[in-house]
C-alpha cells in the first residue's frame, strides 16, 4: 500500500494537474492494519505481512506491526502458529498448501482479531509462454502472452505477475476470469506501459490460480491506480478485502506455475 487510502492518493492525482498546489488536510486520517499473505502449493514457509499504514503527507514508511498472534488452520485439522521472524514479518513452521483445501487466517493485535478465509482452487496447466512485437508511436514493444486451456463448467479466476531480468516493475500484476472465455484456450498478451523488453532479456511470468475474493481484490486495485484500459478518475476506494475486522489487505490460498522465456 504506497499511502494510508486510495481515496487519498487518487485525489491527490486529481489536483496535481491544476494550477495552484492544494494540501489536502489528511494528515489526520485513522491509521489501519494492513494484512497481506498467502498459502500456496509450492513449498514454504508461508508469510503474513502485517503493517501499520501513516497519515498521508508522512514518510512513505510503512511500520512492521509486532507481537500479534497468527495462526493459520486447515479443513484437514491441521494449526500452524507463525513465528515473527522481523517485525510485521509472521512465518509458518510446517504448513503445505494443497489444492482443494480450505484455509483460514486468524489474526490477534491489539486485542483486536482479524480472519480470513481462502480456498486454493485446482491448479490449470499453464502451457506456454509466447511473445508479441508491437510498434506505435514510434516504438517497438515486446508483452509476453500467457497460453493456456480454461477448464469448462468451472469457474475460474487467474492472476499473472512478471518479471524481465528478475527485476519486477510498476503494474505487472494481471488477473482475468473466464467469465466469457469458460472452456476455451486461451492466449491473453500481459500489457503494460511501464516496462519494455528488448531481445537478450529473460521474461519470467508466475500464473496463480486464484479464488473469487482474490481476484476481485487486485481487479480494483488495478481499476483504483488506473492501470490499463481502467480510467483513473474512477470512483477511489480500498480494494474489497476478505479479511474482516477492519483490517486493509488480503489473504490468498492458490497455486503457483512458473515459465520463462529468452527474446531472441
Amino acid at each position: 500500500m504506497k499511502k494510508s487510502r486510495w481515496i487519498s492518493g487518487l485525489l491527490i492525482l486529481l489536483f496535481s494537474s491544476c494550477q495552484k498546489v492544494v494540501q489536502l488536510d489528511l494528515n489526520n486520517a485513522a491509521s489501519q492494519i494492513v494484512i497481506q499473505g498467502e498459502v500456496t502449493d509450492d513449498r514454504g514457509p508461508y508469510q503474513i505481512i502485517i503493517n501499520q499504514t501513516v497519515g498521508f503527507y508522512a514518510d512513505n514508511t510503512f511500520p512492521g506491526v509486532s507481537g500479534a498472534t497468527v495462526i493459520i488452520t486447515d479443513d484437514l485439522g491441521d494449526t500452524d502458529s507463525l513465528s515473527e521472524k522481523s517485525p510485521g514479518i509472521y512465518q509458518t513452521h510446517f504448513l503445505k498448501g494443497k489444492p482443494g483445501i480450505t484455509y483460514t487466517l486468524t489474526v490477534l493485535s491489539q486485542n483486536v482479531k482479524y480472519a480470513a478465509v481462502s480456498t486454493m482452487p485446482q491448479p490449470v496447466r499453464f502451457d506456454s509462454l509466447t511473445l508479441e512485437e508491437t510498434s506505435g508511436f514510434g516504438q517497438e514493444r515486446i508483452n509476453a502472452i500467457v497460453n493456456f486451456q480454461d477448464p469448462p463448467n468451472v469457474k475460474n479466476f487467474y492472476q499473472f505477475t512478471e518479471t524481465v531480468n528478475n527485476k519486477s516493475f510498476p503494474r505487472n500484476n494481471f488477473v482475468l476470469s473466464d467469465r466469457l472465455s469458460d472452456g476455451k484456450y486461451i492466449s491473453t498478451t500481459l500489457r503494460t506501459d511501464s516496462s519494455y523488453i528488448f531481445p537478450g532479456d529473460t521474461v519470467k511470468v508466475n500464473m496463480f490460480s486464484i479464488d473469487e475474493n482474490t481476484y476481485t481484490y487486485f481487479l480494483e486495485l488495478r481499476q483504483s491506480s488506473g492501470t490499463g484500459a481502467f480510467n483513473s478518475t474512477a470512483s477511489p476506494a480500498n480494494p474489497t478485502t476478505n479479511i474482516t475486522g477492519g483490517a486493509l489487505g488480503y489473504f490468498s490460498a492458490h497455486t503457483v506455475q512458473t515459465r520463462a522465456i529468452v527474446v531472441n
